[in-house]
């Protein structure tokens, strides 16, 4: 069976959607099935690894699972998949909180039994949730094995992965007793702040163990892939961004 990760962090700007793509790009040239989910309506990973929003989107899908063949569309970099996401995923948000609609009990729990029976195919599933924990992303949690964290090398970053992990602890108070820290990483590392090598120090002498060893640096190749529709190893595969992330994808497999 395969493994979901979800990919979450309530502040944007702090290179989730990048680290998802990225890491599930080099789990698939290192020879895993991979399965990338776009959970957030903007549709940035979909944009990322150069796949239409044509539907079906990851919204009709959760209502219709015949439709899997159809949403699943291939990439450009084998073993990896993806299923997309458009703005009508913004109105799950509201039909998820409408009773009448979604029975409470069932609220929650949409997304994980969409991708259970998916977990028989891929290696992995990755899912990349909006910025923020709301409906979506207590879906998204409620789907995974395991969280991981990416964090940028700034001062509110230790604010915010406090109520982070907070939302964390409720999940799997409630609707998922099994989901697991999977790791916390850094991104947009500049080593040559005093800052971010404060927060590094902080967060790894608080967290010890649930920290990876892989430090994502500050790459402009890692902000232009995007716009190109490429994971970073396609773009520019000898890059020092695309280095860490390969790095980062062969520590996220050997913990998993």
């Amino acid at each position: 069976m395969g493994k979901i990760f979800v990919f979450v962090n309530q502040k944007g700007g702090v290179g989730k959607t990048t680290s998802a793509i990225n890491i599930g790009a080099y789990m698939a040239e290192l020879g895993k099935k991979v399965l990338l989910v776009d959970f957030d309506s903007q549709g940035n990973m979909s944009t990322g690894v150069g796949i239409t929003k044509d539907k079906p989107s990851i919204y009709e899908f959760m209502d219709d699972d015949s439709l899997a063949e159809k949403a699943i569309k291939h990439t450009a970099v084998a073993n990896l998949d993806a299923i997309c996401a458009d703005e009508d995923l913004a109105g799950a948000a509201i039909e998820f909180a409408d009773a009448d609609k979604v029975p409470v009990e069932k609220r929650d729990f949409i997304l994980k039994e969409t991708l259970e029976p998916l977990k028989s195919i891929y290696d992995f599933i990755l899912i990349d949730c909006p910025p923020s924990l709301g409906i979506l992303t207590t879906n998204g949690l409620t789907a995974a094995d395991a969280v991981l964290v990416p964090m940028q090398c700034e001062y509110f970053a230790l604010e915010g992965i406090t109520l982070l992990l907070q939302t964390v602890k409720r999940v799997q108070s409630t609707t998922n007793p099994n989901l697991t820290i999977g790791g916390i990483f850094f991104t947009m590392y500049d080593s040559r702040t005093r800052l971010a090598q404060d927060v590094v120090r902080n967060v790894q002498a608080y967290f010890k163990n649930f920290v990876f060893n892989t430090i994502i640096p500050r790459n402009i190749r890692l902000s232009e892939a995007p716009s190109h529709g490429q994971p970073i190893c396609l773009y520019d595969p000898n890059c020092v961004g695309a280095k860490s992330y390969k790095k980062l994808a062969e520590e996220v497999i050997s913990r998993g």
